[in-house]
């Protein structure tokens, strides 16, 4: 058997509806298949699943009334978790400087707070939130990376953690169509 990637990722959602909408109307991702889950015990769960490329999908469940699973909880992870929110993040692939610069030009006419394109040398990246608050990127290679260089583990830049924390990450980064320098320190 040969790896071909994620088959799909599995997220939760308390808002389907507000949730199919982002990634359809937003994002441009299709919905490829959708369920209604009835669950024996009470209640039911509707489960989504968006073609990202490439054979990738992205899923959300949304329960309703299920015994047993809370009815309010944090869905985008990382305020959860109590974590910076470029701790969890998903990354979709973007191809270009080009059509990175126009992703962002395309969130920002429909009212998505994007961050500037971030420099990380070997990427540039958007980053982002869904209604869910679950921390978005889209992103392209800049050049080949796993070179000798690249796989030896070392201080690359320097960050503060006030940077990092909650959406400071995203907030810290906004400004305007400009491009961000490179990470170096702050």
């Amino acid at each position: 058997m040969s790896i071909k990637g994620f088959s799909h990722i599995g997220l939760s959602t308390l808002d389907m509806d507000k949730t199919r909408d982002f990634y359809e109307n937003i994002l441009g991702f299709k919905a490829v298949r959708c369920d209604i889950i009835k669950i024996k015990e009470g209640g039911h769960v509707r489960h989504i699943f968006f073609d990202v490329g490439k054979d990738q999908l992205l899923a959300f469940m949304e329960a309703n009334d299920v015994p047993g699973i809370a009815s309010d909880y944090d869905a985008g992870i990382n305020k959860g978790l109590g974590v910076p929110g470029a701790f969890y993040h998903f990354a979709f692939e973007a191809g270009s400087s080009a059509a990175l610069n126009a992703k962002r030009e395309e969130l920002i006419g429909k009212g998505i707070m994007v961050t500037d394109v971030v420099d990380h040398e070997w990427a540039q990246s958007i980053y982002f939130l869904d209604p869910n608050g679950i921390s978005l990127e889209f992103c392209f290679l800049t050049r080949d990376i796993g070179t000798e260089d690249d796989v030896i583990m070392q201080q690359r830049f320097e960050m503060s953690v006030e940077r990092w924390l909650g959406d400071n990450y995203i907030k810290s980064r906004v400004s305007s169509l400009k491009k961000e320098p490179a990470l170096s320190s702050d």
